[in-house]
């Protein structure tokens, strides 16, 4: 059974994103998901880190809801760190030789601060294949 590590935030209940995992359980029926929804704090410089970090799971337990009810096998759904790289990081520290691969979704270029960060391509630094989908806003 392979595991995939998906790692979303406005994206994580994209229609693109639904397709893309529907098509990796087409291939592997067996496959399993673990979402991770880094936190995002709100605009400005002050915010409660417990509050960002309730949001996200607040997030990604209703981002694991819509992906089951399209027949999409959600094994957990987590907060993670505000950084993208960071939450990744303590997730596969966490779990070493667990996933298969990442799977990352982000919104296009210019409105993505992911693809502006570069996460796409650093994340290919933990050594496992990255699958990049690009939903719309």
């Amino acid at each position: 059974m392979a595991r995939y590590l998906v790692v979303a935030h406005r994206t994580a209940k994209s229609r693109e994103l639904a397709e893309k995992l529907q098509e990796i359980q087409a291939q592997d029926p067996e496959a399993r998901f673990v979402l991770l929804v880094p936190a995002v704090p709100p605009p400005g410089w002050v915010y409660e880190e417990r509050e960002v970090e309730a949001q996200a799971q607040r997030e990604a337990q209703a981002a694991k809801a819509a992906l089951e009810a399209q027949g999409i096998p959600v094994e957990e759904a987590k907060p993670g760190d505000i950084s993208p790289l960071l939450a990744l990081e303590e997730e596969l520290q966490a779990h070493p030789g667990t996933y298969q691969a990442i799977v990352l979704a982000t919104l296009p270029p210019g409105l993505s601060r992911w693809l502006r960060l570069d996460v796409h391509t650093q994340a290919e630094r933990f050594g496992l294949p990255v699958i990049h989908v690009v939903a719309r806003p």
